[in-house]
C-alpha cells in the first residue's frame, strides 16, 4: 500500500515552496533567494501591491494588482518601477511576469515587456502570456 494521500481545500504554500527553493538552490548553485514586495496603502488599506522574488539573475512578479478605483492613476507605474529598480539593485539581467488576455498585456507592453509564449484557454476561453522585461544596468 502506498503512501497516504491527502487533499485539501485550502493550503498554504509556504512550507513547499521552501523546500522546492532547497532543492533548486542546491541543483543550482543559486543561493541568493529573496522576496521582492512592494505595495501603495491609503488610509490603512491596500490600493495597490506587486510581489515576487528574485534568484539566480532574474526577478519574477507572481502577483501585480490595483484596486479598480485607483486604475489609471499612475500606481501600477509606480509600483512597476520600484521593482525594476530594486530588481536592477539586486544585479537581475530579466524581470519576468505572466498577465492573462483579461488583464494587463498593453500596459506591460508599454514598460518594455516582450512576450515570450502565449498559453490557449488558460483558463479556458482565454490565455496566459509569459512576459520578460531586459533589465539595464
Amino acid at each position: 500500500m502506498g503512501p497516504a494521500i491527502t487533499q485539501h481545500e485550502t493550503f498554504d504554500g509556504g512550507r513547499l515552496e521552501d523546500l522546492l527553493y532547497e532543492f533548486n538552490r542546491h541543483a543550482t548553485g543559486y543561493h541568493d533567494g529573496r522576496d521582492l514586495a512592494f505595495t501603495c496603502d491609503e488610509a490603512g488599506e491596500m490600493v495597490a501591491g506587486a510581489a515576487g522574488y528574485t534568484w539566480g539573475g532574474i526577478a519574477e512578479l507572481r502577483y501585480v494588482w490595483v484596486r479598480e478605483d485607483r486604475r489609471h492613476a499612475g500606481l501600477g507605474s509606480a509600483l512597476m518601477q520600484a521593482a525594476i529598480e530594486e530588481a536592477r539593485a539586486r544585479g537581475c539581467r530579466y524581470l519576468f511576469l505572466s498577465t492573462h488576455s483579461f488583464q494587463a498585456r498593453g500596459f506591460y507592453e508599454r514598460l518594455g515587456f516582450e512576450t515570450l509564449a502565449t498559453i490557449p484557454d488558460k483558463p479556458l476561453g482565454h490565455a496566459e502570456h509569459w512576459m520578460r522585461l531586459t533589465l539595464r544596468p
